[in-house]
């Protein structure tokens, strides 16, 4: 334990002394093995910054740029300039604008100076448009329907025939035995009775009773009997009378059979109805002959096919089509029947009456040409408009066509939509005050650029139509909150400023408000594009229902239209995001701008310059891998970009390529280039040149100036602390050598953002904490926290927005990403690491 205490202690002092010492006092990996690209991949930054963040006492509020005043403060002449520019273009309705309009009173009585016939075209369309729309519909008969009904109607009559046939025929004995009336009584009649009948006449069955037998009159005596229980045991008594017992058996046995069919056919008929409304319990239905029954399923289809003929409109109240069923079956059926044949009937009819969309479209394209020009005329010396009298659309037509509606340069409205525009800017400026983004003159450059261009399309009659692409590089550039108050302002004003289609363009604002707001959370082009096609689908919608919340319709020729308008404004949403993303790339490269599509690009590893990076300074490159993963983790618990983090941290040593063999990592094991020179102050000299041949390179491949301040910003203006001592060491020996610290600290500027100031962090603990093998979580701690301190204490991170918090957090995240690249693996037995033999 004490030889590790000794190991960190050293390493402390040195990277305190030089981050970049080309001899350091503790033997050091060269190049990192082949497999620390994987490590480092499988490192998990975002849990690594929530359990930092959850095991500190504290949670530091999220880091945020300093903003000098040169940034806070907008000169009055540009902020002028601003809002008179936006004020010209979009204020085009106050250039010629009407004095009297319709709905303001005449200042004076107003005579024609002649004679003039001129048509009122708003009126005119305003009219063919009603009459578009109140247009009757042209219905027709689907045949569909109608073939669906007969054969629903057909199935239902052939499920009720089989349970006719199942119930049997009346009379199911003859006539001379029995009347019908009284065999379609004992069919009905319930099984009490039935049974009390049949204990009345039984006697008459048995040979040894039958001459015992008293007389009926008797038995009714003290019997409680309905007339139709006397009729139908008179006529069994009778039989019984003049037949042979025998004969009586069979006929007795003959009621029960037809009883128990007549049951099950009414048990059926039951759960027929259950599932049919069509069907009732109709008992009449069974005593019906079957030439009777025959007749009346042909009626019942004729008059299915007659009404199916005229028509059944959808809606029709039940009432009505139950009366037209009513009449169709009147008198040509058995009274008992009808209600049954109308219940089969109503049960299978449907609406078939269906709108004829094209010849409806034709009818209503004919009603509006139908309505002739409204047309206003007006002799010489007529009135037109009396003094004090409110001015109708007859009389502004007239008024303007004689140029009286005094149209003129409206300075006073103009003057009050300029202080309207200074506000939104004002608000604007608010906004970005709070926001993180700091903008540049390029950005306020590039977004007046944007709203005055929606001035522009205006007058083209197409704003509404390029708003989401607005929406999707203002949201894209400058994140939700500054691109979706951007989108609204122009909302706002752009309406007041100018005569705009009013659902098309709020379906143009709510696709851009949709851009806006979203367009920074996309990390690829693909992604972008879906966002277009969901631009698309929002715009479509709300256009869709804000035409059905304007103007209601029923009819499905003007349901049609809407649908096709509502299409086309997808499409147009669709084409203006397509146009946006293929703006991006040059606005990108022509304001120096940053998204997170073009950092994500950058970071690519097969960039050319990532490329020669790693193939050039190999050590460097795997250096800058494990820095990129220790500021990616600071970086998210703390708040920051990201992206931005992770495509500077990768560019910012680029400038070692100019001499790799000058840096340690780079000189795999061979000789020090430094021991040859044995000159420090040309060993400064080299190790400060990779900072501005960083920043040569990184203008040759045009990266953007937010990855470019990586480059000088992670060394600040530190000092070459190893070079610079060993200056020193050598004046003691030559009093007349000069020794200024100028010539060995770092150009700067000092970290000017938190990005750049956790990169500096970072890179100044990568080295140590690789070096630490078997040191405990605690010992890389106390070392990260003193090199922090030394920066810290170094003056570098005071412009950067960091404070004491954010480096507490910093330390026990780096300790946290060194412990999952230094992860113990399994220590493998000699015996399976051997070769095999044969």
């Amino acid at each position: 334990m004490k030889a590790i205490q000794d190991i960190v202690a050293a390493v402390e002092r040195w990277w305190v002394l030089e981050q970049q010492a080309t001899k350091p006092l503790t033997p050091r990996p060269t190049l990192l093995p082949r497999s620390l690209s994987l490590d480092l991949d499988l490192i998990d930054t975002k849990a690594i910054a929530t359990s930092a963040q959850r095991r500190l006492p504290g949670r530091p509020q999220p880091c945020r740029p300093l903003r000098r005043q040169k940034n806070i403060r907008h000169p009055r002449l540009a902020f002028a300039v601003t809002a008179l520019g936006l004020t010209a273009i979009l204020g085009q309705r106050f250039y010629n604008q009407p004095g009297l309009q319709v709905g303001s009173i005449a200042p004076n009585t107003v005579l024609a100076p002649g004679t003039v016939r001129v048509e009122d075209k708003e009126t005119t369309e305003e009219r063919r448009r009603d009459a578009r729309s109140g247009a009757l519909r042209v219905l027709r008969v689907d045949p569909a329907v109608d073939d669906s009904v007969l054969r629903s109607l057909n199935a239902l009559m052939a499920q009720v025939g089989d349970v006719r046939r199942q119930a049997g025929g009346v009379p199911f004995v003859a006539t001379s035995t029995l009347s019908t009336q009284v065999q379609v009584y004992l069919r009905r009649s319930d099984d009490a009775t039935w049974l009390k009948l049949r204990s009345l006449i039984d006697p008459l069955a048995d040979d040894s009773a039958r001459g015992e037998q008293v007389p009926l009159e008797t038995l009714l005596r003290n019997q409680t009997i309905t007339p139709d229980q006397q009729t139908a045991l008179g006529e069994l008594w009778a039989y019984g009378q003049r037949s042979s017992s025998q004969e009586l058996a069979k006929l007795l046995t003959a009621v029960e059979k037809s009883r128990q069919s007549y049951q099950e056919a009414m048990a059926n008929l039951t759960l027929l109805a259950a599932q049919s409304e069509g069907v009732a319990e109709a008992p009449p239905l069974f005593d019906l002959p079957v030439q009777d029954w025959v007749s009346a399923q042909a009626e019942i289809r004729q008059a299915a096919e007659r009404m199916l003929a005229q028509g059944i409109h959808a809606g029709l109240p039940p009432e009505m089509l139950d009366r037209a069923a009513y009449l169709q079956l009147k008198d040509n059926l058995p009274r008992p029947i009808e209600p049954l044949a109308r219940q089969l009937l109503l049960s299978t009819l449907e609406p078939n009456l269906v709108e004829d969309s094209d010849r409806t479209r034709q009818q209503a394209d004919m009603a509006a040409e139908a309505v002739k020009p409204v047309i206003v005329e007006v002799q010489q010396g007529e009135l037109i408009v009396s003094a004090g009298e409110p001015i109708s659309q007859e009389q502004f037509v007239l008024l303007d066509t004689f140029n009286l509606s005094q149209r003129r340069f409206n300075y006073w409205g103009l003057a009050m939509f300029g202080g309207l525009v200074a506000g939104g800017v004002g608000l604007f400026l608010l906004v970005e005050h709070w926001v993180p983004h700091r903008l540049r003159q390029k950005d306020y450059l590039l977004l007046s650029a944007m709203v005055i261009s929606t001035g522009v399309m205006q007058i083209f009659g197409v704003a509404a139509y390029g708003l989401p692409a607005i929406g999707l590089l203002a949201g894209s550039f400058y994140g939700p909150v500054l691109g979706g108050t951007l989108v609204v302002l122009v909302a706002v004003l752009l309406p007041v400023g100018s005569a705009v289609g009013g659902i098309s363009f709020m379906a143009g604002a709510a696709g851009a408000l949709v851009c806006s707001l979203l367009a920074s959370r996309m990390r690829s082009r693909e992604e972008l594009a879906l966002l277009g096609g969901g631009v698309g689908l929002t715009q479509g919608v709300v256009y869709l229902l804000l035409t059905l919340v304007v103007s209601p319709v029923s009819l499905i020729s003007a349901w049609s239209v809407m649908l096709t308008g509502a299409a086309l404004q997808g499409v147009y949403g669709v084409i203006s995001s397509i146009a946006a993303q293929g703006l991006s790339p040059y606005l990108e490269h022509l304001f120096d701008l940053v998204t997170p599509i073009r950092l994500a690009e950058l970071s690519s590893p097969n960039r050319p310059m990532l490329k020669r990076l790693a193939s050039e300074a190999p050590g460097t490159f795997q250096h800058t891998v494990f820095v990129s993963s220790l500021a990616e983790a600071a970086a998210r618990a703390l708040g920051c970009n990201v992206e931005l983090v992770r495509a500077g941290t990768l560019y910012h040593d680029i400038g070692k390529m100019h001499d790799p063999q000058g840096f340690i990592e780079n000189q795999m094991g061979g000789p020090n280039k430094h021991d040859e020179l044995n000159d420090p102050w040309l060993s400064a000299t080299i190790i400060k040149k990779h900072v501005t041949e960083g920043i040569v390179m990184a203008r040759k491949c045009r990266l953007p100036k937010a990855v470019r301040s990586f480059i000088p910003e992670h060394q600040g203006t530190m000092l070459i602390s190893y070079f610079y001592h060993q200056a020193q060491e050598l004046a003691k020996d030559e009093p007349a050598l000069a020794v200024k610290e100028s010539d060995f600290r770092y150009d700067g500027p000092i970290p000017q953002s938190p990005e750049t100031g956790i990169v500096m962090l970072a890179d100044s603990c990568e080295a140590a904490l690789r070096s630490l093998t078997n040191a405990t979580p605690d010992e890389a701690l106390a070392m990260v926290n003193r090199i922090l301190r030394a920066r810290w204490k170094d003056n570098q991170l005071v412009e950067s927005g960091l404070t004491r918090d954010h480096m507490t957090l910093i330390a026990e995240i780096f300790v946290q990403v060194w412990q999952q690249y230094n992860h113990k693996r399994i220590a493998y037995p000699k015996a399976a690491l051997a070769p095999k033999v044969g």
